[in-house]
């Protein structure tokens, strides 16, 4: 399984119900889900009659009809994510929650627990028991309110919501997403993730938690969110985003949508749609759940890739050849149990760099690029968290490092590096990677977040075949490994890289558009 390019839709199951303001409910999960690209299908659980003001009738839908909408759809669309709103009673849940379990257990399946409406109304319903849902519930978003009647107990600020924690993660296997934008904050909204263990994202990150924080909008316009959040969350996972990805391109897709709220009745208004986010300021910060980040130096605003052909390499012959032959960044990835010939090849290495006076990066031996005073550390976000990133700053170090999509990429930025990589965007053999390769389509979406705010660098599988594809997506530069190193002339592998990027410059604007 790769990351997918397709251009297909990939089909999203909208289960709640109508709202005949269109700012929530079914309106707002089929907008949203068309918005960014898949095919929404409705099953209408309830039918309300209600505004920007007041909900003032609810018929539910009888149980027979559920199925023959669920039924109907299975047998000639069946879903890659289904999204679960309103439901209208216990028995509604109960039907709906065995059917599933029966039919669709494999898809993943994003649960809004509706306790409310905008204006308050609680559409006449007795306290639900989500048990059987929660069971086969692949990411479950439950806002303060609906978190205090899951616990039944007061819930309504960030300490009590990470209290709660426990409780939640013992009634259901899914990832947790506690949306926090109804406490009382002036300064910024943040929600809570705890992740268990998403496929194909870094170990380091299962069965951890992360406060999503982003800044306030100044808006009443705010009716439907959790509707739009969650199924923009199905949305990205059913075009094979990891869930920590889904998640914060979700975030991205609703802070957008505050940002271009308007009002269409007297009441609370709702929200715009604008399609697959483009701006990083919509994305959320990726905070640890508990503490926070040091506060680091000031990184170097003026680091630039003096070479945007990037070569990693793991001995010193090869090196000295590449430093030889012009180019002037390079990165050190060597592994050795022998610590004293580690040290030496490094001390070696950084030698032979600033005889070149070239931006040589010291691949994770953070340590020993601070004895030896080296130009650049490259760390991975298995390493970061344990590096001593303000040792570094303070020896004036450059600090690159690894993401290997969106999620990490944002965690990367909380520690201000000086450059970002991302990878691998087509498979590779130099290393056992958790994650899938990205692919040019997801390396055009990174490129347009980050490129224009750090400078960014491609690694994976790169070589002379797929060269200009990777600049035409505005990445600053390429790292390479194999279509260097496995060549017999490995300085000369490096100058036909470089011209073929050269030459991409005359026709960048082209190639870009």
């Amino acid at each position: 399984m790769t990351a997918s390019n397709s251009s297909s839709r990939p089909t999203v199951w909208c289960i709640a119900a109508t709202d005949s303001g269109g700012g929530a409910g079914i309106t707002a999960d089929v907008r949203t889900v068309s918005d960014l690209g898949c095919h929404p299908c409705a099953v209408v659980t309830a039918i309300t009659a209600q505004n920007s003001l007041m909900v003032s009738a609810v018929a539910a839908v009888s149980n027979a009809t559920l199925l023959d909408q669920l039924n109907a759809l299975l047998l000639d669309m069946p879903p890659q994510a289904i999204k679960i709103g309103l439901l209208a009673s216990q028995a509604q849940l109960d039907c709906l929650a065995a059917w599933l379990a029966a039919h669709v257990s494999h898809v993943p399946m994003v649960l809004d627990p509706v306790l409310s409406a905008s204006s308050g109304s609680d559409f006449g319903r007795a306290k639900l028991d989500f048990t059987p849902l929660l069971a086969i519930t692949t990411v479950f978003t439950p806002n303060v309110a609906e978190v205090a009647a899951l616990i039944g107990s007061q819930c309504s600020s960030s300490e009590q919501l990470i209290a709660a924690m426990p409780q939640l993660l013992a009634m259901t296997p899914a990832h947790l997403l506690l949306k926090g934008g109804d406490i009382d904050d002036a300064a910024s909204a943040e929600d809570l993730l705890y992740l268990r263990q998403p496929p194909f994202c870094a170990a380091q990150h299962a069965e951890q938690g992360f406060r999503l924080r982003t800044p306030r909008i100044a808006t009443g316009n705010n009716h439907g969110t959790g509707c739009m959040l969650s199924s923009a969350i199905a949305a990205f996972i059913a075009q094979d985003w990891v869930i920590p990805d889904a998640i914060v391109l979700a975030k991205a897709y609703v802070q957008r949508g505050l940002s271009e709220s308007y009002q269409a009745g007297m009441g609370t208004g709702a929200l715009g749609h604008s399609g697959m986010p483009q701006c990083l300021n919509d994305f959320p910060q990726v905070l640890p759940l508990q503490g926070s980040l040091p506060t680091f130096e000031a990184h170097h605003d003026n680091f630039a890739f003096v070479s945007p052909i990037y070569p990693v390499v793991s001995n010193c012959a090869q090196l000295t050849e590449l430093l030889r032959g012009g180019c002037l960044t390079l990165q050190l990835r060597v592994k050795s149990d022998d610590t004293a010939q580690l040290a030496a090849t490094i001390q070696q290495a950084i030698t032979l760099a600033k005889r070149y006076h070239a931006q040589l990066f010291i691949n994770d031996h953070w340590r020993l690029a601070l004895k030896y005073h080296a130009y650049g550390v490259h760390l991975g976000q298995e390493d970061v968290a344990e590096a001593d990133i303000a040792a570094l700053r303070a020896a004036g170090i450059v600090i690159g490092l690894s993401s290997h999509s969106f999620f990490e990429a944002l965690i990367a930025l909380s520690y201000r590096p000086d450059y970002l990589a991302l990878g691998h965007i087509f498979a590779t053999t130099t290393k056992v990677m958790p994650s899938l390769p990205q692919g040019l389509t997801r390396l055009q979406h990174y490129a347009n977040i980050f490129a224009s705010a750090i400078p960014t660098v491609a690694i994976g599988g790169i070589d002379l075949g797929n060269l200009a594809q990777i600049r035409a997506t505005g990445v600053q530069a390429a790292a390479v490994v194999r279509a260097v190193t496995n060549a017999d002339d490995v300085a000369d592998a490096y100058l036909q890289l470089q011209q073929q990027w050269l030459q991409g410059e005359t026709t960048w604007e082209v190639a870009y558009d």
